[in-house]
């Protein structure tokens, strides 16, 4: 069982330090290699995960404790019927966004950092599900974070990515403030239910949950791939899976489910590029499951994660060629497609269509809000700060006595 566990959390993050150190030292490896070594190291988490989700149907579930990095923070692995399936979908996912790449990302110049990133994401989903304490679990995550960041800025020599890029990363810090204070409370002995929403805060944050969904569509600029399993699938869904494995639930998780699932609805529909569309569409279905784990369903929200992951996967993998079929199919047809999914339209009065219609268009003026409201107001008082403290140096400067030079 110790032998399956550390392959399923270790090959994917072995794999990440080796091409790294070889990357590193200046040694350029051929593609087949780099590729080679992601997909192969994928395969045999997934191998040994599917390996011990017989174990643990025949001898239950089963905790190994592997040391402690320091005093209080024990290194325990856990492979459980909640583990093991999430597990198993991230390395398979991992290995199947691999094989996609080897010819999406042929020649690209950053083919080999790339794969270095997938590697570090798949060790790091890997690292969040099958961690066996909180401590452990924080190191994934932000990993996980730290990856997903750095692939929506792939495309670098862009500003675009770059900024997204550190959107996605402000907005990861802002909500892992979260899950560390929730650490330290717990450890304090502090109450439950003040652990349960500060776990909430940071799976808000991961999940793109209102107010902190903005990052989820700009998360589109980074490769086809790289959308297809962090967001659309795996990196959103561990928001959902830190509750369902701290057991948090009630009225807050559902009520966060439920504003943001009629949120992304209403902003989907009126999205004009695929990928968008598909983001909305995954911000939606996550919403659902942050409803069903606040209503205690674990066994049904972990269903949904995995079929939903599944779908969307395929779907964001798709959506290129997708696009490149609609538009042969309109030609041959010698007009647009006919509309359909117009069951909305039918069912709300034309005024307060059109009224939704703006609110969705300006996402709720969610976007708007937190600038003026929050982030400029934040900003102010941090230019007057530097200001304050440039100024502070010039006086310091001034009045200090001139030093002479010895004879």
């Amino acid at each position: 069982m110790t032998a399956l566990l550390l392959a399923a959390a270790g090959a994917p993050l072995l794999a990440f330090l080796g091409l790294g150190a070889v990357m590193w030292s200046g040694r350029v490896l051929p593609e087949s290699t780099v590729s080679g070594v992601v997909i192969g190291a994928s395969v045999l988490s997934a191998s040994a995960g599917t390996a011990l989700a017989v174990l643990c149907a025949v001898r239950g579930p089963a905790t190994v404790a592997l040391g402690s990095w320091f005093p209080g923070f024990p290194l325990l692995l856990t492979a459980d019927r909640l583990s093991i399936p999430i597990a198993i979908l991230g390395a398979l996912l991992g290995c199947l966004i691999g094989a996609f790449s080897q010819r999406y990302l042929h020649r690209d110049p950053g083919y080999r950092r790339f794969y270095l990133l997938l590697a570090l994401f798949v060790a790091a989903v890997e690292l969040v599900v099958l961690a066996g304490t909180l401590d452990l679990l924080v190191v994934g995550w932000e990993l996980a974070g730290l990856a997903s960041a750095l692939l929506i800025a792939y495309f670098h020599h862009r500003p675009g990515p770059v900024a997204h890029g550190l959107r996605a990363f402000i907005t990861y810090r802002v909500s892992d403030i979260g899950l560390v204070a929730a650490v330290a409370v717990h450890h304090s002995g502090g109450s439950p239910a003040l652990v349960g929403l500060l776990l909430l805060w940071a799976a808000m944050g991961k999940a793109a949950q209102l107010p902190f969904s903005g990052w989820l569509p700009r998360a589109m600029e980074g490769p086809t791939p790289s959308s297809a399993i962090c967001y659309g699938a795996v990196s959103v869904s561990l928001g959902p899976y830190l509750l369902l494995r701290n057991g948090v639930t009630g009225p807050a998780v559902v009520a966060v489910g439920v504003v943001t699932a009629v949120y992304a609805t209403l902003a989907g529909r009126v999205q004009t590029d695929i990928k968008s569309t598909l983001a909305y569409a995954s911000m939606t279905q996550i919403a659902l499951v942050f409803v069903e784990v606040g209503l205690g369903w674990d066994t049904v929200a972990v269903v949904h994660l995995i079929t939903h992951a599944v779908l969307r996967s395929g779907q964001i993998l798709r959506s290129p060629s997708l696009l490149h079929d609609h538009h042969h199919l309109e030609q041959a047809l010698g007009g647009p497609l006919p509309r359909t999914g117009r069951h909305f339209e039918r069912v709300v009065p034309e005024p307060l269509r059109a009224w939704l219609y703006r609110f969705a268009l300006e996402r709720a003026y969610v976007d708007a809000f937190l600038l003026d409201r929050v982030i400029g107001p934040l900003t102010r008082v941090g230019q007057r700060a530097a200001a304050a403290d440039d100024h502070l140096a010039r006086r310091m400067s001034a009045t200090r006595p001139p030093v002479h030079a010895a004879n």
